[in-house]
């Protein structure tokens, strides 16, 4: 799902023709509707964590002892986030699986594996996870990940939109090949730990069944997967502003 706007730079005198008006149309569409609902998603959660704490809330959530009594209210306010959000983030992430069919379709340059790989991580997490687990749902992570997730698609959409426009604002490339280096970390910290909040750690790991050791092992693949794209994004954030690349950004 990542942009790769430097594929086809030096000595290539044939470039790809783009996609067709029609097909330009609908995804100029696509990306300014999913730029829309991440806004969204992006002002409810906002909305939400900006208010003070319900009793509700208060009574029945309990702050790790080794949190600092400042950070320990806003700590327990988000544990409710799911319920703020968790249903409208849920329906707007599966709108994502649309990338899938524009890349199988060729509508895109992205790779099917990749772009399959990235939405199926995310949809596993909102129908898989949160919307199965209340201790997903209770997890205060939620609420990270997905600031995490609404911050950076707020981002990439319009990035995309105007992209296929033919406008490409200095700020915005900016904000879509810098703002990763504390997002990604976030958001994919986030989502292992929503992840691990699913295991039955009450109980020895020798009695877990076998779809808590799924969702475990699947957990192991957080890291090497993070690094992955983390290291692809630094790669192409190279490409677009490093020694060289000031001519093909102006």
């Amino acid at each position: 799902m990542s942009s790769q706007p430097q594929n086809q730079t030096q000595s290539q005198p044939k470039r790809r023709a783009g996609p067709s008006r029609t097909i330009k149309g609908y995804l100029i569409l696509y990306n300014l509707v999913s730029a829309a609902a991440w806004a969204n998603v992006l002002y409810q959660t906002a909305l939400y964590l900006s208010k003070s704490s319900s009793t509700l809330t208060s009574l029945t959530t309990s702050a790790p002892s080794w949190l600092p009594p400042s950070v320990a209210p806003y700590w327990k306010h988000a544990t409710g986030t799911y319920g703020a959000v968790g249903e409208l983030t849920k329906w707007v992430q599966t709108g994502a699986a649309l990338e899938v069919l524009h890349s199988l379709l060729g509508f895109v340059r992205s790779p099917v594996q990749t772009t399959a790989a990235q939405v199926a991580s995310r949809l596993y997490l909102v129908w898989a996870i949160a919307d199965r687990f209340a201790s997903a749902q209770s997890s205060p992570y939620f609420a990270t990940m997905v600031l995490s997730w609404s911050i950076t698609e707020s981002i990439r959409y319009p990035f995309y939109a105007l992209g296929l426009l033919g406008s490409e604002p200095r700020f915005l490339l900016w904000l879509r090949y810098t703002t990763f280096y504390v997002l990604y970390p976030t958001g994919a910290g986030s989502e292992a730990l929503v992840c691990l909040a699913t295991l039955p750690f009450n109980k020895p790991i020798t009695k877990w069944d076998f779809w808590s050791y799924a969702r475990g092992g699947l957990v192991l693949f957080w890291v090497p997967a993070l690094y992955v794209m983390y290291m692809h994004m630094v790669a192409q954030r190279r490409k677009i502003f490093g020694p060289g690349a000031k001519a093909k950004t102006a």
